[in-house]
């Protein structure tokens, strides 16, 4: 049994559809007291977790509806974004090295696993982008002058920002920088029904991403991640997003005067 920590879209199909369907039993365990895997260090650290384990499959879905898989399986916890586990079972890193032995001699997933510290940056750009563009800025230049030991470092840090959710203007931020490598591909009603809707845009990035091999964006995280914060949009595309952080900001605890 297994839960990645790092973007299922380093996973292949066999590697995906495997963590789908041990993250239900995980869940079932956990919810049902099961004696089978209770001590199973994936059981151990998710537990008391199981919110945040909602919100990888909402990732995992995300993941596997991009590549066309169908999905009728939903985990029925309410998922929240809040609290995470603070350990690994393996640190990103290793996650990385062991699907390097993995996929020796088999498919890889829909990013390449990442051989340099620039390389793992431009994958997951957008996705920090999105999230705060003050500390992509800092990144950004802290990868100029990385150095390869950097790596286990920043693929931790990248691991727990995207589990925070992005900002309605670094949201938009990041998808109009995505829409522009193909919307020179997009048909005039296309690019019209793009300014309209934010989640629209998104889908149609993913569509003109796959129809015309825009290798950029197929490697990025982005391409399913930031699907998740738009798809429980109701009156607009951002309201999701809108309601986790004003949720974020009344449960802060206050100050004592």
């Amino acid at each position: 049994m297994r839960i990645w920590d790092i973007h299922p879209g380093y996973l292949n199909r066999t590697s995906l559809l495997g963590e789908h369907r041990e993250l239900h039993a995980l869940v079932s365990i956990c919810i049902h007291q099961k004696r089978g895997y209770a001590h199973h260090p994936e059981t151990l650290r998710w537990r008391d977790f199981l919110q945040s384990l909602a919100v990888r499959h909402e990732i995992l879905v995300a993941e596997m509806e991009l590549r066309s898989y169908k999905h009728h399986s939903p985990v029925e916890i309410v998922p929240d974004h809040t609290s995470w586990p603070t350990r690994y079972v393996d640190p990103p890193a290793r996650q990385f090295e062991l699907l390097r032995e993995k996929y020796r001699t088999k498919e890889s997933g829909r990013i390449p696993l990442p051989r340099s510290v620039q390389q793992l940056w431009a994958q997951h750009k957008y996705s920090v982008l999105a999230r705060d563009p003050k500390i992509y800025r800092e990144l950004r230049r802290q990868v100029a002058d990385s150095r390869p030991e950097d790596f286990a470092q920043l693929s931790q840090e990248l691991v727990e920002l995207l589990r925070t959710p992005p900002t309605n203007e670094g949201l938009r931020n990041a998808i109009e920088h995505m829409w522009g490598y193909v919307s020179d591909y997009a048909p005039p009603a296309q690019r019209r029904q793009a300014t309209q809707n934010i989640a629209t845009t998104l889908a149609f990035i993913q569509q003109l991403a796959y129809a015309h091999r825009v290798t950029y964006l197929l490697h990025s995280t982005a391409l399913s991640e930031l699907t998740i914060w738009l798809k429980h949009s109701s009156g607009g595309a951002l309201r999701y997003v809108e309601n986790l952080q004003t949720q974020k900001r009344t449960d802060r605890p206050r100050r004592s005067r």
